[in-house]
């Protein structure tokens, strides 16, 4: 599943191709990837975004937490990828293979593909109305996200602290690969109560957070995205991944071997000798 630093550089290696750029016609194949959660059915959700979208010019390409967002002059359109969705560029305003919404410009077409419909596109008169994001927490790279911001985020909750790493509402954007490496990076057992953890604990965790996003978004810009090859996907994060998907392998810390767990219906992957 994408997480911050993929969805990120969707962000920077999309801009070059649609910023300052007029969708000159969207047409919507696949409308299961526009059915809103609530409301109008799928099919009414396609003529509607259809109809909004053309002819709007994209003035920004953005990102909160794990959803792309696409600025235009009237209103956005609000992306989330979920396991699988990924965007293409096409040279032409045709498209080849599975396409689930496709926005043709005047020099090329982009498509959101997702196989499994799992993803979702939405046009939306500002991101704050799609309640994911408004329901949205701090963002861990942005200059808001603060030690101190963290460890008062921890004392509120009660949760295990696997849980509230993945809760959106209170840290957006770190999903289950990235939250067992912070864990690891800080030594700190996911099982334990968020609200259980020191000042000096919440410090180290904070530094592991924005040490493990930012060096997986590097890993994830070289090379960047090829928007233009369908079977491209991020390549060399099993290089810096130091826990995630290791079950029964030596800790690369202590060479323990690395166990997993079941916390809120996902996998957890940690070292019991190493994180207290």
């Amino acid at each position: 599943m994408p997480e911050l630093p993929e969805v990120e550089a969707f962000a920077q290696a999309l801009r070059p191709f649609v910023e300052r750029r007029t969708i000159l016609k969207c047409r919507v194949i696949h409308p299961i990837a526009v059915r809103p959660s609530s409301g109008r059915g799928a099919k009414q959700a396609a003529a509607a975004m259809e109809r909004h979208v053309r002819g709007q010019r994209v003035m920004a390409v953005q990102r909160f937490g794990k959803y792309l967002i696409l600025q235009l002059a009237g209103g956005c359109l609000v992306m989330h990828f979920r396991l699988d969705g990924q965007l293409l560029w096409f040279d032409s305003r045709k498209t080849t293979g599975h396409v689930d919404v496709a926005f043709e410009m005047k020099h090329g077409t982009l498509g959101f593909v997702d196989q499994r419909h799992f993803g979702r596109v939405h046009w939306a008169a500002s991101p704050e109305v799609i309640p994911g994001i408004a329901a949205m927490g701090v963002d861990p790279l942005s200059k808001e996200f603060t030690a101190t911001r963290l460890t008062e985020l921890l004392a509120r909750s009660r949760r295990p602290l696997k849980l509230f790493l993945l809760d959106q509402d209170k840290i957006a954007g770190i999903g289950n690969i990235y939250s067992n490496e912070a864990m690891w990076h800080a030594r700190i057992d996911p099982r334990r109560p968020a609200s259980g953890l020191s000042t000096a604990e919440a410090r180290k965790l904070h530094k592991a957070i924005v040490e493990v996003l930012r060096r997986a978004l590097e890993c994830c810009l070289h090379p960047a995205p090829d928007l233009r090859d369908a079977n491209w996907w991020f390549q060399g994060l099993e290089k810096i991944v130091r826990v995630y998907g290791r079950e029964g392998k030596k800790c690369r810390r202590c060479r323990a071997p690395i166990q997993r767990i079941a916390q809120g219906g996902r996998s957890t992957f940690w070292c019991a000798h190493c994180q207290k």
